[in-house]
């Protein structure tokens, strides 16, 4: 049985739908994230699942439980925020005891506890400083384990690193790894971030206009975007207006606009005609001055039009001669700005057939 589960939940305000027919399962233990953009339902479903919304259908169940009319107080589960929530008045360790005193704990419980809940994130010795004292990631740090201090089975986090520095958001990620794997407690993030739904999730939720639109493992849903809208929303993607000219046992023939013929694969049986793009990771593509590997089965001439340097990477724009643009992600190996090609070169351009995915409208 799964501990969250999800049945045909919507939210309406007037007439707009925030969340439409959303059904899932989350499992005890899990690391799930609801990514999406703004206004696409995440926050919203986060809230009913908390309790400070009511869905205007569909069901919430945990632990096999309805939770309809169970108020936020009574759900084994607990929310931190984007702002923390913190008492500004109160010290660090006041602000972790606090659930357990409105649960009226003895006093050497609550000491010990809060003790304990410090050394959990990592602040000990800390317990006598204020909010204002502390840095944005302390901050975090406090919100948690204020959160975690009830043992709940269930966490829900919105945005809580949205308003880090990037490389304090990424410390923090690290640590929110290590700390649900030691905790064991089942994790409900919510996120716009691509970058951090995948560093951090067991399985994403890929939400937009209230739906869900793929739902997987990171690597799945990276490799195999399930439609435009994900392949376009996760991370970077060359897609390509293209059309089905024939198929075969999974490897399919394309006419893509201002590129010409090229081979990808699709899942599904498909009928020549079919319009939609073709998506192509930057990564996947291969570049050459000379002659590509024998494994690039779509090869093309073109032009460097623009680079960035990015520091580990660089980004190629190419324009290839039928018109098209694709981009190209290559590592930089050396230390120093690594000697690539230079804007204005004339360059192969290739990738395997299974690189590229035809995703029809």
């Amino acid at each position: 049985m799964p501990l969250l589960e999800l049945r045909g939940v919507t939210r309406r305000f007037g007439d707009f739908v925030a969340v439409d027919n959303v059904s899932l399962q989350i499992e005890q233990g899990e690391f799930f994230t609801l990514l999406g953009p703004s206004g696409c339902g995440k926050t919203t479903l986060l809230r009913m699942i908390a309790g400070f919304d009511a869905p205007d259908g569909g069901a919430i169940l945990f632990d096999g439980h309805d939770l309809l009319g169970v108020p936020p107080e009574k759900r084994n589960l607990h929310t931190v925020f984007q702002s923390y929530a913190l008492f500004p008045h109160m010290s660090v360790a006041q602000n972790i005891a606090f659930p357990l005193r409105m649960a009226g704990a003895a006093p050497e419980a609550i000491r010990q506890r809060t003790a304990a809940a410090l050394e959990q994130v990592r602040l000990p010795g800390m317990g006598a400083r204020f909010p204002a004292e502390l840095s944005g990631g302390q901050r975090q740090r406090v919100a948690v384990a204020r959160a975690l201090i009830n043992r709940p089975r269930l966490l829900l986090l919105d945005e809580p690193l949205a308003a880090l520095d990037a490389k304090l958001r990424e410390s923090m990620q690290a640590e929110l790894i290590g700390l649900q794997r030691e905790v064991g407690v089942t994790f409900v993030y919510v996120t716009h971030d691509q970058s951090e739904a995948l560093a951090l999730s067991h399985r994403i939720a890929v939400m937009n206009r209230g739906r869900v639109e793929q739902l997987g493992a990171p690597a799945a849903i990276y490799a195999f975007p399930r439609n435009r809208f994900v392949a376009d929303f996760i991370g970077e993607c060359n897609l390509l207006p293209a059309e089905l000219r024939a198929m075969a046992a999974g490897d399919i023939r394309l006419e893509v606009r201002g590129v010409g013929e090229v081979h990808a694969t699709h899942g599904e049986q498909l009928g020549a005609g079919a319009r939609g793009v073709l998506a192509l990771r930057p990564e996947q593509v291969q570049i050459s001055s000379d002659r590509l590997p024998e494994d690039s089965r779509n090869a093309f001439g073109g032009i460097v039009e623009q680079l960035l340097y990015r520091g580990d990477v660089t980004v190629y724009t190419i324009a290839l001669a039928g018109g098209a643009r694709i981009q190209a992600l290559l590592p930089n190996a050396g230390g120093a700005r690594a000697a690539g090609f230079p804007v204005g070169a004339s360059i192969q351009v290739g990738w395997r057939a299974d690189a590229g995915h035809f995703l029809p409208d």
